[in-house]
């Protein structure tokens, strides 16, 4: 039996979330943007996309491109309340439910669509039922499985349903250009088009040999992709985490060590915390620099032992920085934890690192009670945290839930 799997895409969801909220900006070109002066477009309403405005802009290209655009300030505790809510309306229909981003699901109605009247009449009732309970729309896209839900979703928008058949997929595929299909982004593309695939159908037909030559093992899942086949199973629990990190453009560039060191602290101080909460150790810390001209910068090191104690991979990141000569001011800072394994919570034998543990425990307690960074180092409190932009890789569980508060 071929599986039937949906996809849940919400229309330019930032934006039709605070249109719903705000009755004034209703049927208005809105750009949603973050809250520091250095922000970007994260969503433009499709009022705002007929003018050319598009995600990722900045205030200054947007302005000039539609001077008349209305620029809001994006709300992460909505955007992330609206994702929870939309989770318990894919649950009536399948316990097999990933949230694969704060604006998007995949359902593998399978087994179940039989109950509710057909694909169609499921996917008929979710944007429904998510049009009346939010007033925002839905597209819905099904297919054998996600790779063509996917597809079918990004073919149906805006506020669209299609189904893609196991039997229509090589027809769909033969003439779509390959920067189409999820997971090719234009430097693939790019390296295709050189080697004279410029169609899903051309990707398929192609010796997976030569594929392999160009892409390594990556190749043979290309030429997968281009038949439209995807083995990835839905990931109805969360997926063990290969790496916990945090990065944020800063207010203004900077240069002086001072201010460096607690950004640098701040980010540690992320990072540990995810990662006790969920349970997990690292030994390997990752810093990244993007300067101001754009270069981007990523050295790692790797500790003596695993952790996920502020501290420690915080001067894992100082020892990174002090092997590195900066060039220009940096505009952007990350600090990751990655080569991870499950935290047994062993109490230290030595007194100094037990303390040290109870203490951290402490401070997690207090900031999730309260909210984050109620409680933090004194070093970092010269600078002022800015309301950033929510991450595309938000969950609502596991350890990719990242608090908003």
């Amino acid at each position: 039996m071929s599986k039937i799997i949906l996809c849940a895409d919400m229309d330019a969801f930032f934006a039709s979330v605070e249109q719903q909220t705000n009755p004034r900006l209703r049927g208005k070109p809105i750009g949603v943007i973050g809250s520091g002066g250095r922000t970007v477009i994260t969503t433009a309403s499709y009022e705002a996309r007929k003018f050319g405005i598009k995600t990722g802009m900045n205030i200054y290209e947007a302005k000039k491109v539609f001077p008349s655009l209305i620029f809001v300030v994006g709300d992460n505790e909505k955007y992330t309340h609206t994702c929870k809510k939309l989770e318990k309306i894919y649950n009536q229909f399948t316990p097999d439910v990933e949230v694969y981003s704060i604006d998007e699901a995949f359902l593998d109605i399978t087994t179940t669509h039989h109950l509710f009247g057909g694909p169609e009449a499921i996917g008929r009732t979710i944007k429904k039922t998510i049009k009346e309970k939010f007033g925002i729309n839905c597209t819905i896209g099904m297919g054998p499985n996600i790779l063509i839900a996917k597809l079918a979703s990004d073919l149906a928008k805006p506020d669209g349903l299609r189904w893609i058949k196991s039997e229509e997929v090589e027809d769909v595929l033969k003439d779509l250009p390959v920067k189409e299909l999820w997971g090719i982004g234009s430097k693939i593309s790019e390296r295709l088009s050189a080697l004279g695939i410029r169609t899903c159908g051309e990707l398929g037909k192609t010796p997976a040999s030569l594929l392999r030559n160009k892409f390594g093992i990556y190749g043979e899942t290309l030429k997968a992709m281009g038949m439209g086949i995807c083995n990835r199973a839905i990931q109805i629990k969360p997926e063990d985490a290969k790496s916990v990190g945090h990065s944020m453009t800063l207010p203004e560039d900077i240069w002086e060590r001072e201010k460096i060191e607690a950004y640098l602290l701040m980010l540690s101080e992320m990072v540990g915390r995810r990662t006790r909460k969920y349970g997990y150790m690292g030994k390997t810390v990752s810093l990244i620099i993007r300067y101001t001209d754009f270069e981007t910068l990523v050295k790692q090191i790797t500790l003596s032992d695993f952790t996920n104690d502020t501290h420690v991979i915080y001067q894992g990141a100082l020892k990174i920085i002090d092997r590195i000569k900066l060039k220009d001011k940096i505009r952007l800072l990350g600090v990751s934890l990655s080569s991870l394994i499950k935290d047994l919570n062993q109490i230290p034998l030595i007194e100094e690192e037990r303390k040290r543990k109870y203490i951290l425990q402490a401070i997690d307690y207090i900031n999730d009670k309260y909210g984050d960074f109620k409680i933090t180092w004194g070093s970092y409190m010269i600078q002022k945290r800015n309301s950033g932009v929510i991450s595309p890789a938000w969950r609502p569980s596991g350890v990719k839930n990242v608090s908003v508060k």
